[in-house]
């Protein structure tokens, strides 16, 4: 069965639009008693939207007769440590403020399977109005705990090392700041205000820009960027450059010493040659740092991620975590520039186009014509996005010119039948 409400992380949309007050109380509740009327920890990022929707959720807890337990302003990886019978995060992680949404984490901190969120939305129907039968209580002692923990677990010294942290105005703000500097770090923090109307824009992780000029302008060793509910991670490196998720995580498998290392479709084939030449095993996904976690459960591995900044160790945590994989970054550079580091992984050319579609349904003739497109010489990925009305399409090719024509021929075809 197709899920309804459900996409590649939580539901999410507009506010007002596909995204309802009345769909996230009816959502509180669904999950609620799917969860078996228990106690759930509720966070949320700096967007506008997030206190209302916030309440909604709330409210749908107390009439399915469980216990809401509301954090406030929390990056999402501290809910999924803090997670009781059941983890939310009212969040559209990189979205533009105008989006929200809901994620949900079960007792271990583990993000839902598709199984149960199509048992949850089973719920949603049956939802009716009812006398209250929960309570609601409010906690302002989560953020320091979870500081506390990934201090303690990942932290090192970082006495000398100048940084920049873009913090795209979301829950992080102040948070990943102070933590930098209780390590020792020297910190330039920029979109730190914790404005929710100006959350991912112009900032944080889905656009390098301002952190890359900062970086060369204040004469930084790096910066790291972090979207909107801190589950991503990217850096520059000391001339401002973009180091992204790939590049990361080949630092972080040889730093670490791991013998697997999980990745999705997504990941560049230079990743795949790196990793195996070193003999570390590399399993594949769909995309969505979920499916990476599911694998890593199953294969017994520790470290995994996406081309995007999910970044996942999960030696001491239960899921991605930006801030955690900042301060891996870090320790993994022993003294080196960041350049440097990341210069062990040849990545191969890829180009990407986002194509605005009414339908992100594609039809098995559309996925011929693409394959003939392909041939034998280069690699192409076209899949709907779990989040946005587009189709994400990739290409990889031996010359950055190869793969610019190739990904703009596919481009031009998915416009042509779903634009």
């Amino acid at each position: 069965m197709e899920r309804r409400y459900f996409g590649t992380d939580g539901v999410r949309g507009v506010v007002g639009e596909s995204l309802t007050v009345d769909l996230v109380e009816r959502l509180g509740r669904a999950a609620t008693l799917w969860s078996g009327r228990g106690r759930v920890f509720v966070g949320r990022d700096t967007r506008e939207s997030g206190p209302e929707l916030e309440e909604a959720f709330a409210r749908g807890i107390v009439a399915a007769g469980g216990n809401a337990v509301l954090a406030g302003v929390l990056p999402t990886p501290a809910v999924a440590l803090l997670a009781l019978d059941l983890g939310v995060v009212i969040s559209a992680s990189h979205n533009p403020p105008e989006y929200n949404g809901v994620k949900l984490f079960d007792r271990e901190g583990r993000k839902l399977s598709d199984d149960a969120e199509l048992e949850i939305e089973a719920l949603l129907d049956g939802v009716s109005g009812s006398e209250p039968q929960g309570s609601i209580d409010r906690v302002e002692i989560a953020r320091d705990s979870y500081v506390d923990h990934v201090l303690d677990r990942f932290g090192s010294d970082l006495s000398g090392l100048r940084i920049g942290v873009d913090c795209a105005n979301g829950a992080y703000s102040g948070l990943a700041p102070d933590a930098f500097r209780r390590l020792g770090a020297e910190v330039v923090a920029i979109a730190d205000e914790g404005d929710g109307a100006r959350i991912n824009v112009g900032s944080g992780a889905t656009d390098l820009v301002a952190l890359s000029h900062k970086v060369r302008a204040e004469g930084l060793d790096l910066g790291v960027a972090f979207d909107g509910d801190g589950d991503r991670m990217l850096a520059v490196d000391e001339h401002g450059q973009a180091v992204e998720g790939d590049q990361i995580l080949a630092v972080l498998a040889l730093h670490l010493d791991v013998d697997l290392v999980a990745v999705t479709v997504m990941a560049n084939l230079g990743l795949h040659r790196l990793l195996e030449g070193h003999g570390i095993r590399v399993v594949t996904t769909d995309v969505g740092d979920r499916y990476v976690l599911e694998a890593l459960h199953r294969e017994g591995g520790l470290l995994g991620g996406e081309e995007s900044g999910h970044l996942i160790y999960l030696d001491g945590h239960v899921t991605g975590d930006g801030l955690v994989a900042a301060l891996l970054l870090c320790r993994a550079l022993e003294g080196r520039p960041l350049s440097e580091a990341a210069a062990v992984l040849e990545k191969l050319p890829q180009a990407r186009v986002n194509v605005p579609v009414r339908d992100r349904r594609i039809p098995s003739a559309l996925r011929a014509e693409i394959d003939a497109l392909a041939g034998h010489s280069a690699r192409v990925l076209v899949r709907p996005s779990g989040t946005e009305p587009v189709v994400r399409v990739l290409a990889e090719a031996d010359t950055e010119a190869a793969a610019e024509r190739l990904s703009g021929k596919i481009a031009a075809l998915v416009r042509r039948e779903l634009g």
